[in-house]
């Protein structure tokens, strides 16, 4: 049996054995019983100059390889999104370049694709009207229609900034969708994710800010596929998945629940849209078929094991787990380095990093347990913990 030493919480060093390695197919058809999207993170390019300040310089071939994988197992690829460290790393004029790419391969497999348009060519504070942050969006969001994705109209630190209420949301929202050609998927991202959006949609409070949605949501009838929502707050999706105008999708973005919130209830489920999915993309290409034949409890019994992976990934501060998502793409042959954009593998702990070892491994994401071991072993290594 693999094994490799690892760390514990108190310092000290034991072995553990791995289980046999994943045997989740490689391929899957496209879910039918609901739409599914994994946000995808992005392979940094070992020898570029990477600082936290400086551009971010990609592995074009392994950054798109990776979406090949998420097509391949039947999951759409959500580009440029927080995952892909967009606004710790990742700039607009790199986002840009990187939904044209995607969005290229996309078409030469069939595979749906939705990017992320905000304000971040702005420069920090220079939105000076709601014009200017409207401006910044239309620009943004004309790209990823151009390129050929659905649009994500995701939240704008600018807009958080120097909006006074609801109303100055619903204002920038209302030329921003009356201008897209297709229905775009609103995102709303917690500040769990993000501190300097704490108070989006006009209020501190959820029930105020999800009134704000609400009306931006009624008043574009047509316009928008879906609200993403992203406040890992289960019970909330929930009351707010009910309010939503019928045809409107729910996008769970709770990566702490997951499997409850897809599999749903007797008065509707939610669809996906999941950092999780990045990692646990075999895993839930394998439960969605079972849920595309009604089996609900195969479902729960093939996604639930993942969730005590993906809490563990999203763990406060929870701005950092792309840290464990790209440490777990390391792990499983899809990158040959743990470098990321703007030096951010430093963003967790190598206990951090030794739990995800195990909690992969016990749900069976880990595609080759010797592959994954000896690289575990590398970066524990790299910091001075002699596993001999």
């Amino acid at each position: 049996m693999t094994s490799v030493v690892l760390p514990e919480l108190d310092g000290s060093l034991r072995r553990y054995v791995c289980t046999v390695s994943s045997d989740y197919p490689a391929t899957a058809r496209p879910a039918t019983s609901r739409v599914a999207y994994a946000a995808a993170h992005v392979v940094a390019d070992a020898l570029g100059e990477t600082t936290p300040t400086g551009p971010a310089m990609l592995d074009w071939d392994a950054t798109l390889a990776f979406r090949h994988h998420l097509w391949a197992l039947g999951l759409g690829v959500a580009e440029a999104m927080d995952t892909a460290q967009r606004g710790m790393g990742l700039d607009w004029a790199l986002a840009r370049e990187l939904v044209v790419r995607s969005s290229v391969e996309a078409r030469s497999v069939g595979g749906a694709i939705a990017a992320g348009a905000q304000t971040d060519h702005l420069a920090p504070g220079s939105a000076r009207t709601l014009d200017d942050v409207a401006a910044a969006y239309l620009e943004q969001c004309a790209s990823v229609e151009e390129a050929g994705a659905t649009v994500v109209v995701m939240a704008s630190r600018e807009l958080c900034r120097i909006a006074r209420d609801a109303d100055d949301y619903a204002y920038v929202y209302d030329k921003v969708l009356g201008e897209l050609a297709r229905p775009a998927i609103l995102h709303w991202l917690g500040d769990a994710f993000d501190p300097a959006l704490a108070g989006y949609f006009g209020s501190h409070d959820v029930e105020e800010a999800s009134g704000c949605l609400l009306r931006i949501v009624d008043a574009h009838p047509g316009k928008v596929d879906g609200v993403k929502l992203s406040l890992l707050d289960k019970e909330w999706e929930i009351v707010l998945r009910r309010r939503l105008p019928a045809g409107v999708r729910m996008y769970t973005g709770d990566d702490f629940g997951y499997p409850a919130t897809i599999a749903g209830d007797e008065r509707g489920h939610s669809d996906a849209l999941l950092g999780a999915f990045d990692f646990a993309a075999p895993a839930a290409a394998w439960a969605l078929a079972a849920l595309d034949g009604g089996d609900v409890a195969e479902f729960r019994r093939r996604l639930d094991p993942t969730l005590a992976l993906s809490r563990h990934v999203f763990c406060p501060p929870t701005s950092y787990y792309k840290t464990g998502v790209v440490f777990l793409a390391y792990l499983n042959g899809h990158q040959s380095h743990f470098t990321m954009v703007g030096g951010l593998q430093s963003g967790r702990s190598v206990l951090h990093l030794a739990q995800c070892f195990r909690l992969a491994d016990g749900c069976g994401l880990l595609a080759d347990t010797e592959l994954a071991a000896a690289r575990m072993a590398h970066v524990l290594g790299l910091a001075g913990i002699d596993t001999a």
